[in-house]
């Protein structure tokens, strides 16, 4: 079994670095000057206890490799990145390989199965960054994350357990779960502040911004019959597993949105975190002005290139009360 880590990024950099140190059969696929550094210098993989090199296949598109039909196909990308590369991967490999999306929110899985028979959720939790092209960073060790899997919509199957054993040897904790798509919600949820996060600074999402939009998003959940992971049993699932280190003396300086926002990117995930709750709240009939104004704020962001930490929660506030 071959893992092809579509989306060589912070995520998926290190799920394929991880696998490959452990002996798996990887190759990556990456875009532009990330995926030249690979092709020729290799993938370096920084942690609190190593800087390695690694020399990993890397292609820049699908149609580039030669693929099997026990292949896996990791998504790594942001979702709003997810409807190009499923159609690219359809073009180029064949129906039957397994496709498990490591990635935030719940639309990619949906989206996969429009391609794809065998589609599986992956639970992300995996503090992660990927700022300069070659290179990959994990703060968690000596556990780099939480990767639970499962088949969509439900279930589990040998392939999902294959890849949680996979990713167990490759120092990772991961098992099998039928009901993958209700931690997904549950990791959604939390997600729902990662605006706030590359906006104000981490220290900003527990205030009251972020307690707006997770009470509009459980109140969505609950009007569309959505089963999700509660906080409880999300710190029991934690637990103490994960140790965040710095990176020789820098600590992480964000999440996946305010990464995107540092590098400058076109684009951030955040219609598919807040926009998940502001389409299911227009389909419920439930009201969600916190969620709709993050993603006008964060559209504006991305435009005006606005440097993450600009703005202050209480700014964020003022525009919601106007």
């Amino acid at each position: 079994m071959r893992y092809v880590i579509y989306g060589a990024g912070g995520i998926g950099g290190v799920m394929g670095g991880r696998l490959h140190q452990s002996g798996h059969d990887v190759a990556l696929i990456a875009r532009g000057a990330h995926h030249e550094a690979i092709r020729d210098s290799g993938l370096r993989l920084q942690s609190a206890d190593e800087d390695v090199v690694l020399e990993i296949d890397a292609v820049d598109h699908p149609s580039k490799l030669a693929w099997k039909d026990d292949d896996v196909a990791i998504l790594a990308m942001k979702s709003q990145d997810t409807a190009n590369a499923l159609s690219s991967l359809a073009d180029s490999a064949p129906p039957s390989i397994a496709v498990a999306c490591a990635q935030n929110g719940v639309a990619n899985e949906p989206a996969a199965l429009r391609h794809f028979t065998n589609v599986y959720g992956i639970c992300v939790m995996c503090p992660t960054n990927h700022l300069e092209p070659g290179i990959v960073q994990a703060y968690s060790t000596p556990v780099s994350g939480i990767l639970d899997t499962g088949r969509f919509p439900e279930g589990t199957d040998d392939v999902a357990v294959a890849i949680t054993a996979a990713l167990s040897k490759s120092t990772f904790v991961s098992v099998p779960r039928p009901d993958i798509m209700r931690w997904k919600y549950g990791k959604l949820l939390m997600n729902l502040g990662n605006g706030i996060d590359a906006l104000c600074g981490g220290s900003a999402r527990g205030g009251d911004l972020y307690r707006m939009l997770r009470s509009e998003a459980m109140n969505v959940l609950n009007a569309a019959g959505i089963d999700f992971v509660d906080r409880e049993e999300d710190r029991e699932r934690r637990s103490n597993i994960m140790t965040i280190k710095p990176i020789g003396e820098a600590m992480r300086g964000g999440g996946s949105t305010w990464q995107s926002l540092a590098r400058g990117l076109p684009s951030v995930e955040t219609d598919y975190l807040n926009g998940e709750i502001t389409k299911l709240g227009r389909l419920h009939g439930v009201p969600t002005p916190a969620n709709e104004l993050m993603q006008r704020v964060m559209r504006e962001a991305v435009r005006d290139r606005v440097q993450p930490g600009s703005l202050s929660p209480d700014d964020l506030l003022a525009r919601l009360k106007a």
